[in-house]
Order: structure tokens, then sequence, then C-alpha cells
């Protein structure tokens, strides 16, 4: 290992000599978010010191997923490395589809990511992608709105206090929404908010026989709240509403409060980006009494696809761009408040970051994270906004169709769950089927 990672010193120090020997050009497929399209204009020192050069594919991330599936599966090789998360990594990590991180340098010191990041992108204690930043979800909330309502946010409200608030805080003739949420379909964006939020009301997709469970009264109760209060305090549109478009809202001014990850907390404090900068805080997601808050755990993480040509170099782009000396690079021009945060136990320890005002609520967030124990009822399976089955992202990706379109007024909440609860048979019965026979019972 040793020798391995001094060749790749020796071979970075003949290039900067400008001898281009060993060179490559990385392909690498991400989101398009903040943080990543920040990693892009910082990819110039990686260069510097490698010598290898970078082309980014940047996407929607709905694009993003359904790009990077298709090319692993069919073994296409368009990219070199890909942005992934908490659910991809270890189904496709078990299934060999990534190149395992398993001789990283002591200098990256892996141990140093948080355990709740480490654990999600792991297969049997192996790292299969390393986490760029990891994330919850929480409350952001306008302070000068909820005064002007007369209430007072408590770090850990329910639902009730939320839907209170949100129809309080709306003046629609002045384009103010008491509440954004994510509507737009998408297994990773109505489907992870509904999914989170309705783990706090009791609700899961399968029961502990893999039965699919959307005929319950918990999913119904989940829906009948949303949708009451996106109509009485939401935007117009929102069926079409997800992260990119919320923040977009929220910065402009136009919501009281809005749920979602948090990562997206410097971006709504960026006085350069935000016209409320100074008037937002946090509290923890909501949660309805019953033990469980709405809130979920996630990563986007760094991978090397296995036909990978160019595994080395990638391994070196991922060393850098997840790195403690990273951090420091986003903070020496951008500031601390702007690090990608989540991934690293030193950053929650370092003097600099301490004093960030969303830096303990985003730890909080991610350590009442309960992947393993998501819901009120006991599941048969790990994930909080996702269920960690191969099959999921076709199943949840239709599923938060039916669920759109109940937002768009096209159908009825019945309805779209009684569709809902056939899309996961197939996949249920399989499980099932996987279960019994580990248990001995087939």
């Amino acid at each position: 290992m040793y020798l391995k990672h001094a060749f790749r010193a020796a071979t970075a120090m003949a290039l900067l000599a400008g001898t281009g020997a060993m060179a490559e050009t990385l392909t690498i497929a991400t989101v398009n978010n903040g943080d990543m399209i920040r990693m892009q204009g910082l990819t110039e020192d990686f260069t510097k010191k490698t010598g290898h050069e970078v082309e980014w594919v940047t996407l929607e991330e709905n694009v993003l997923r359904q790009r990077v599936t298709q090319d692993i599966a069919a073994k296409g090789g368009q990219f070199d490395i890909m942005t992934i998360g908490m659910y991809e990594t270890p189904i496709w990590g078990k299934q060999g589809w990534l190149v395992a991180l398993d001789d990283l340098p002591a200098e990256y010191d892996v141990d140093d990511i948080l355990p709740a990041m480490r654990g999600g992108l792991s297969v049997d204690g192996t790292l299969y992608a390393a986490p760029f930043y990891g994330e919850s979800s929480m409350i952001m909330y306008r302070t000068d709105l909820m005064e002007k309502a007369g209430l007072e946010m408590p770090d850990a409200p329910t639902w009730e206090f939320v839907a209170d608030a949100a129809r309080k805080m709306t003046d629609k003739d002045n384009e103010i929404y008491g509440i954004c949420l994510r509507g737009k379909a998408g297994w990773g964006e109505n489907m992870a908010f509904l999914t989170a939020m309705s783990n706090s009301f009791g609700a899961r997709w399968f029961d502990m026989d893999w039965k699919p469970q959307f005929d319950t009264q918990p999913w119904k109760d989940t829906l009948n709240f949303y949708l009451d209060l996106m109509n009485e305090a939401g935007p117009p549109g929102a069926s079409t509403n997800g992260f990119n478009e919320n923040l977009s809202l929220f910065q402009q001014g136009k919501c009281g409060m809005w749920i979602d990850a948090t990562v997206a907390a410097s971006f709504v404090t960026n006085p350069d980006d935000s016209t409320v900068a100074d008037k937002v805080n946090f509290a923890l997601a909501p949660n309805t009494g019953k033990g469980k808050n709405a809130n979920w755990l996630w990563a986007w993480a760094l991978a090397i696809p296995a036909g990978s040509q160019k595994v080395d170099a990638a391994q070196e782009f991922i060393e850098w761009a997840t790195s403690r000396d990273y951090i420091e690079l986003v903070a020496a021009n951008e500031g601390w408040a702007n690090v990608p945060p989540g991934a690293r136990t030193s950053l929650y320890e370092n003097a600099n970051y301490k004093d960030i005002p969303f830096a303990q609520m985003t730890l909080d967030s991610i350590k009442a994270a309960d992947p393993n124990n998501p819901s009120v009822q006991p599941v048969p399976y790990v994930g909080i906004q996702f269920v960690a089955i191969p099959e999921f992202a076709g199943i949840a990706t239709e599923v938060s169709q039916e669920f759109s379109a109940v937002y768009a007024g096209q159908q009825s909440i019945d309805d779209a769950l009684a569709k809902g609860v056939l899309k996961p048979a197939k996949a249920a019965k399989k499980e099932a089927k996987g279960a019994a026979k580990a248990e001995g019972r087939e």
C-alpha cells in the first residue's frame, strides 16, 4: 500500500515538472447542486497536484440516477467516477459493480468519516463510496415571519405546530407561502420526503411479512395531512417542485418554512444568494408524538464503477475531493459556512466550524436518524427514505408519479394508495421468499 501511494506522489511530481506522463482525463457524473458545482470550480487544484484533467457531466437529480444506473448495469463505461448515495452503494457494491475503496492512504484517515456515513456506504465493513457530504433533513424557517405570527419554534416541533405556523405565515397576496415541500415525482424527490414524513405518522412500506402497506391508515393520514397543508399554505405548482426549486423560492423570501436536506443551510444563509440570509433559523424535522422525527439520512458520495479503465486516477480524485484538505480549500475560498458538511467527525470538532449557526443542528439531525429502525412500527428492511432492495428505485418512481398526480388534482388519495399498494407486490414476494429461505422455512 505504501509503495502504491509513494508511486502516485512521484508521478504527480513528474507531471508538475512538465513531463505530462501518466496523466488521465476523468469523466465524472454528478448532480447539479451547489456543493458539486462549487467542487467543479476548484478542480484546478486537483489538476495542479496530479496532472489529471476532469470532464464533468452535471445532471438533474432524477436524470443522474437514471443515467448512472443504466450505465453501470450495462457496464457501459461512460464514467470513471459516479456520484451516488446510500441506496445504490451497498446494493451495487454487493453485486461487484463498484471498486472497493479498501486501500485509502493513512493520511486520508477513513476512521474520521462519521460512523453513520461510513456504515451506509459500506458492505461487510468495506467502503465502496466516499462521502462528499452527508445530510439529514430539518426545518429551515424565517425568524421574522415566525415572530410576526406570534409563535416560537420549538427545537423539536410537532407536525401540528408546523401546520399552524405555516397557515399563519401565509400571505398569498404578497407571494409568501407558509411552507415549501417537495412535490416533484421521483424516488429521491417527493418519495424521499413523503417516506420520511410517513415514518413519523407510523406508516411503513412493508410489514414484517413483506406485505405492502400503502392501503393502511397511517399512509392515508400522511397524504391527507400533506395535501391539506400544501393546499392551504404551499406555493402554486408544488407538484413540480423539488430540492432546487424550493431552494430558489426560499432564497427569494417566498417560503416561511422549508423542510429539506440539512446541506441547504449554507445556501439559505449565504447573503450572496439569499435575500433572507439574516432571518433564518433551524429546528429538527417534525414528529407526531409517536417517537420518530420525519428526517432522513443520506450522503452524496463518489464511487468508481468496476468498468473504469482509470481506477488509480479516479481514486486520487476521490481522495482529494473527500479529504480534510479539500474542506480547508473550500473554507479558504468560500468561508467555513460553505464547506461540505456531514461527512467527517473532525469538522464538528473544528473551532472554526463550531460557531456556524446550523452546524450543531445538522449533526444532531444526522445522529437522530436510524436507518435500521426508521418507523414507529417494526420493518424488515433498512433505510429511512428508501427501502434497501434493488427493485425499490423503479417501484418508488412509479408510486411517486401517482402521488404527484394527487398534488396536481388529477386523482384522489384513495386512488393513488390503491395503485401504490399493487406496485411493490412482486418485489415483496421475492423478499418474503428470500427471508423464508434465510430462516430455514423454505
